[in-house]
């Protein structure tokens, strides 16, 4: 592995909750030197997932317990999230792609399906830009903006209250993530993981997202299935998928919030089975 792997060991993570994942818990080293965290589980076709703005890779705890019956599922927690190392350098789109094909390299992957939610559509839409889909069995979007192009209003307030109290504004945030009853142990690990991103590299990475704000363009490359989840809020963003890409499978989640899957966790794990196995 031209990687060095720094730590292996069996996790049972405890959320609050009470929720465990069951994974092994590792990190490895980057080109640029900086140390990332993943969770790894089970055996089979592989499914990587990449987690949004400030959250942390066990957020997919429901995938990661479930998939991993019949998948190698990995989740990443990208630079300056989670448990990967803070970094107030190169949390670019750009930087965040290589990570994720030298994940790919560390893992021996040679396929795998790449799971992208909220900020981590770019991640991943980028990772296509930049290394095309050799390594690509299928994309998956998940609830993130592909056209971001004139949010900015609304970003630069949602950002203005984010450093003003970031505390009061990540406890608002996280609980607008879902529409299905979380415990406040629950919510409260969430933020706590939330906010290990120092504030002003998230602003950054909100920033990196809006300076480009158009990611359709990327589409067009790609030529391995697709499939585009979202909620109901988002089913604008699923049409611009299937203008670009009409084979694209787009399913909206009635009722479900942000992080959908958490809210439809049956439901969603029961899809992306589909969805890998074909």
């Amino acid at each position: 592995m031209r990687f060095p792997l720094l730590c292996v060991c069996l996790l049972l993570s405890r959320l609050p909750a009470g929720a465990a994942v069951q994974a092994n818990s590792a990190t490895f080293r980057t080109g640029d030197g900086v140390t990332l965290h993943y969770f790894e589980a089970g055996h089979g076709p592989a499914i990587v997932l990449i987690p949004g703005w400030t959250m942390a890779a066990d957020i997919f705890e429901p995938q990661i317990n479930s998939l991993s019956s019949q998948f190698r599922v990995i989740a990443l927690d990208p630079r300056s999230q989670g448990d990967s190392e803070k970094t107030s350098d190169n949390n670019t789109l750009e930087r965040h792609a290589k990570d994720i094909e030298e994940l790919l390299e560390h893992l021996q992957l040679q396929s795998a399906v790449l799971v992208g939610w909220s900020n981590g559509v770019p991640d991943v839409l980028t990772f296509v830009e930049q290394n095309g889909t050799s390594k690509v069995s299928g994309i998956v979007l998940v609830d993130g903006l592909v056209n971001a192009s004139g949010m900015q209003p609304s970003m630069a307030g949602m950002l203005k209250s984010f450093q003003a109290d970031r505390t009061k504004f990540t406890d608002g945030f996280v609980r607008s993530m879902y529409t299905s009853k979380q415990t406040e142990a629950y919510i409260a690990h969430v933020k706590e993981q939330s906010l290990k991103t120092p504030t002003n590299t998230a602003v950054v990475e909100i920033y990196n997202v809006q300076s480009i704000g158009d990611f359709t363009q990327i589409l067009p490359k790609i030529d391995k299935p697709v499939l585009y989840v979202c909620e109901e809020y988002l089913a604008l963003q699923g049409k611009l998928v299937r203008d670009e890409l009409p084979k694209a499978r787009v399913e909206v989640f009635q009722k479900a919030g942000h992080a959908l899957f958490v809210d439809q966790a049956d439901k969603f794990n029961a899809l992306l089975t589909e969805f890998a196995r074909h």
